[in-house]
């Protein structure tokens, strides 16, 4: 185990699981991760080896008996009417029978339709009746001679679901754990592999968490297919419904009128829509009509009285065109129905999370650690739904005056809910707090410049994104990321000089390039290569020095082979010029290096691109940098490794042969001239 690991079974044994498990009893059974976790949480909740094995085996055998494959359900059937008994697990869907006055059950897998369930159960388990529960079912067959009556009986009826936990226990156990260690335990925890995402990357897998900690919270996503945009809403909890967004109704979202039965957000802690982008889609007006009061007031009404609900809704969807096409030509919201493509609707949404800064989910993105029964966190975060984390920041900042009160109240319920996920037990450094404040500050603003450029009306007050600092009175302006990639303002003010007569760049981008020696790139920023880095100050050079004592795996060689082929591309034609490499693998890491090295350097023999390296002791140095003999000094924050981890592997991924359609690593590089 790593030493993470090893704390998380420290302070939650009992409550934690090694996520591969999940893989490993799943099978072909088309079930929800929480059902399976639900299961191993009984056998398995240990760091010990053996009784780890014996528990996959129990829950195997439990899989084995009870599941219900569709395709043995009529031998499911023919055992429980020999046995007399048997007890399944299928997800269950209860309706009120009004002719009979009875309720009736449905089996989503076993195919039994109209089976009697006592209200004794209904009442005890109200998410019976909509969109359906996993549960254990004890079932029995009592043939019977009535007309229309069913032989198959319902005896007890038990949802997967935790049933209690200790939240101070959660709290206290909280504060053993650093910040970094504690988002990459619940990135663990939603079975993913910490060591591939950056900070950033972190925070919005966990922005998805806020709806089921946030009561009445108005989420959307929008991005690229594979991102893993509806896993947390189809798998993580037994508190929220994933549906299609095209096939909700009035009746089923809110309430019937004929019947008064309320709909799902009367049930469910989140209700989240799924392929919700699609010009194209067809959706009822007043549904929209609905949905805005909805999530602006909290309440409903269709033509009877008000009624309220506390779900949160998420609104996910796919992009198709590119962000810097959208953001010339259109806006972020271009792919949505035009029933949704409403500036009152969009207006009531708290946080946008931009999609197309998430990777494709690939294989080894998945983690075999230890993370929380997905269950169990569940609860944990329904129970937080009760708590209001708003107004930690105010101790440190004070928002903008100009910030409308829905721009503020949308503020307020994400940095709330994201203290909820990272900081449970109430207690952040101002830092921590800054972090949180500006990550929901840029999640609105996202929102509320769309809304700008789809409606002048926004445009007429003005609204400054930024909060400022009680201690020193600093104000500070957020920014989009993608504000600071392709607005053309913001790009000047961040990029660097080039060297007089060296440069070749067009006026307008020299223009762009005056106002500083220094480059500051955000973490996810793309658009970003060593050639334009560094080209304008390397031309003219016949020998490059590189100092970078973190030349250690084959990854950082592979960005020291690019950095090589980016030599080759700028150096005359006939020209030599000279890299030499000064780096500082340790002791057990030298002889993998230099047979990396060996070979990068016998592939550049005849390219006129001369590349000799130097293994340093790795405690004597520890910055890094390039130097030419043209007298420039760049000073690189984290040498060559700039980039984020993508699928190198995939020939087709524009990723692996342009680098500026890599996301980044945040970094800065700073340019001296230091003679010659």
């Amino acid at each position: 185990m790593t030493p993470l690991d090893k704390k998380i079974n420290q302070y939650f044994a009992g409550q934690v699981v090694r996520k591969d498990l999940t893989k490993l009893v799943k099978g072909n059974a088309v079930v929800p991760t929480y059902v399976l976790e639900y299961l191993l949480g009984q056998y398995c909740a240990t760091d010990d080896e053996d009784s780890i094995k014996e528990g996959v085996e129990s829950v195997k055998k439990i899989i084995a008996r009870h599941y219900v494959h569709r395709e043995e359900a009529e031998l499911i059937k023919s055992t429980i009417r020999d046995r007399g008994n048997h007890r399944i697990i299928d997800r269950l869907l209860v309706v009120l029978n009004d002719k009979r006055d009875v309720h009736e059950a449905a089996f989503t897998n076993l195919g039994l339709k109209n089976v009697k369930i006592d209200d004794y159960w209904v009442k005890q388990h109200p998410k019976l009746l909509t969109g359906g529960v996993w549960c254990l079912a004890d079932m029995s067959y009592e043939p019977t001679e009535e007309r229309d009556a069913s032989p198959w009986v319902i005896e007890k009826v038990k949802p997967i679901q935790l049933s209690s936990f200790d939240f101070e226990h959660y709290t206290s156990n909280r504060r053993h754990f650093t910040t970094e260690e504690w988002m990459d335990f619940l990135l663990q925890s939603i079975g993913l592999n910490p060591e591939h995402f950056g900070r950033r990357n972190k925070l919005i897998q966990l922005t998805r968490l806020i709806p089921f900690c946030e009561r009445n919270y108005n989420l959307i996503e929008l991005g690229p297919k594979g991102t893993g945009k509806s896993h947390i809403f189809s798998e993580f909890s037994p508190h929220g419904i994933l549906i299609s967004g095209g096939e909700v109704t009035l009746p089923k979202l809110f309430v019937n009128n004929s019947t008064g039965k309320i709909g799902l957000v009367g049930y469910w802690d989140t209700v989240a829509f799924d392929e919700f982008a699609g010009p194209d889609k067809r959706i009822p007006q007043n549904l929209v009509d609905v949905m805005k009061n909805y999530m602006a007031n909290k309440t409903f009404s269709r033509g009877r009285e008000s009624m309220g609900a506390e779900a949160s809704m998420a609104f996910i969807g796919n992009t198709k065109r590119s962000v810097a096409y959208m953001i010339k030509h259109s806006d972020l919201f271009e792919q949505l129905p035009k029933a949704y493509y409403d500036t009152a609707f969009l207006d009531r949404i708290h946080f946008y999370i931009p999609g197309w800064e998430v990777e494709i989910i690939r294989g080894e993105m998945f983690t075999d650690g230890f993370g929380f029964i997905v269950d169990y966190l569940a609860e944990i975060l329904r129970y937080l739904r009760n708590m209001d984390f708003s107004g930690k920041y105010q101790e440190f900042f004070t928002l903008d005056s100009t910030i409308a009160t829905r721009d503020r109240l949308a503020i307020h319920k994400t940095f709330s809910g994201l203290m909820k996920v990272l900081y449970p037990h109430s207690e952040c450094t101002k830092e921590e707090a800054r972090e949180l404040l500006e990550f929901a500050i840029e999640g609105r603003r996202r929102v509320k410049l769309q809304l700008m450029k789809m409606d002048e009306t926004f445009r007429e007050r003005q609204v400054n994104f930024q909060y400022e600092e009680a201690e020193s009175n600093i104000v500070q302006e957020v920014h989009t990321l993608e504000e600071v990639q392709f607005n053309p303002i913001l790009k000047r003010e961040q990029a660097p000089k080039p060297p007089k007569g060296q440069s070749s760049l067009t006026k307008e981008e020299e223009v762009q390039l005056e106002s500083g020696k220094n480059v500051v790139v955000k973490e996810n920023q793309k658009g970003v290569s060593y050639e334009r880095l560094f080209a304008d100050y390397l031309k003219g050079a016949s020998e490059v020095h590189l100092v970078d004592p973190y030349i250690r795996k084959f990854y950082q060689v592979r960005n020291l082979s690019e950095f090589c082929h980016m030599l080759y591309r700028i150096k005359p034609v006939g020209e030599e010029i000279t890299l030499k490499v000064f780096t500082a693998p340790e002791p057990g890491e030298r002889q993998e290096v230099d047979s990396l090295l060996i070979q990068l350097e016998s592939n550049l023999e005849g390219s006129g691109v001369n590349l000799e390296y130097t293994f340093e002791d790795p405690d004597s140095q520890h910055d890094r940098y390039l130097e030419t003999d043209t007298g420039w000094k760049v000073i690189l924050g984290r040498g060559l490794d700039i980039f984020q981890p993508f699928d190198w592997k995939d020939a087709f991924n524009l990723a692996n042969s342009i680098q500026e359609e890599r996301l980044c690593k945040p970094f800065e590089v700073t340019y001296v001239k230091v003679g010659k």
